[in-house]
């Protein structure tokens, strides 16, 4: 398995089917910059066209202070309308690729989530948070607003009330209050969050890749749609195993009593 050396990004294998993807610019609290939106790009564009064997990911942040701060504003000040359109088209492009990833992707919040960090987080398919973790989008207070998919994905994991007042307020909550607006699926220690969130890897990662894909796209596409279409779409994801050398390794297994040989295929 062979990935590039990004400037903005530590990628390190847990195994061979899970990859560890660290923002590393801890002396700015991993805030965004134009490189880093570029390697966010073309790491999420890759995996969405070759995951090179990989069933789960885990995205989390360099240091114990933060996540994610979000946008980089220093980098940011005095930026032209036109360099900031540009810069943010970036953006735009690398948070609806982490949208399209195939494989599952965790975050694991080692800290403070604010801004495009929590979008990022939002982005994907669950979060593990640090207790000690803050999150916010606290766009409008910079005569903005979320713009890289937080409304909606705030929305859907919330509700719209609740959206509204966070993002209109420009409020920050705690993982606690988090969790129980099932924004976060797990709170953990300060220390332990990336271990609790490779374990919830690992077990993705010996199931059927196929199997955790299709299902993962039946979800999500399943809750845009109409009911009925949603089952719809979910008996043809449900077909395209039928006919995979997974399901017949996995029924097979399960008759011999032993754990199944996975290959993707």
């Amino acid at each position: 398995m062979k990935w590039p050396e990004y400037s903005t990004l530590l990628l390190r294998p847990e195994n061979e089917h899970v990859l560890v993807v660290t923002l590393n610019r801890p002396e700015v609290l991993n805030a965004i910059n134009t490189q880093m939106g570029r390697d966010l790009l073309d790491l999420w564009g890759r995996l969405t066209e070759d995951a090179q064997g990989l069933r789960c990911v885990v995205l989390t942040g360099s240091g114990d202070r933060a996540f994610c701060a979000g946008g980089d504003l220093k980098e940011r000040k005095g930026m032209s309308n036109e360099a900031w359109r540009l810069q943010h088209e970036i953006y735009e492009r690398a948070f609806f690729q982490l949208l399209e990833v195939p494989v599952p992707v965790i975050a694991a919040l080692n800290g403070h989530a604010y801004g495009g960090g929590l979008e990022t987080a939002l982005a994907c398919d669950f979060i593990y948070a640090s207790v000690q973790a803050r999150m916010a989008l606290t766009e409008v207070r910079l005569g903005i607003m979320p713009g890289g998919g937080g409304t909606q994905t705030l929305a859907r994991a919330v509700g719209e009330r609740r959206a509204k007042e966070l993002i209109m307020r420009a409020q920050a909550f705690s993982a606690q209050q988090a969790v129980q607006w099932n924004l976060v699926n797990h709170v953990c220690e300060q220390g332990d969050v990336l271990q609790e969130a490779l374990k919830c890897a690992k077990d993705i990662a010996a199931n059927g890749p196929l199997s955790v894909i299709q299902a993962k796209k039946s979800i999500h596409y399943g809750l845009q749609s109409d009911l009925l279409t949603a089952c719809r779409f979910e008996i043809e994801a449900y077909n395209r195993l039928v006919v995979s050398e997974d399901r017949l390794e996995g029924v097979l297994a399960f008759n011999e009593k032993r754990i199944p040989n996975f290959k993707g295929k």
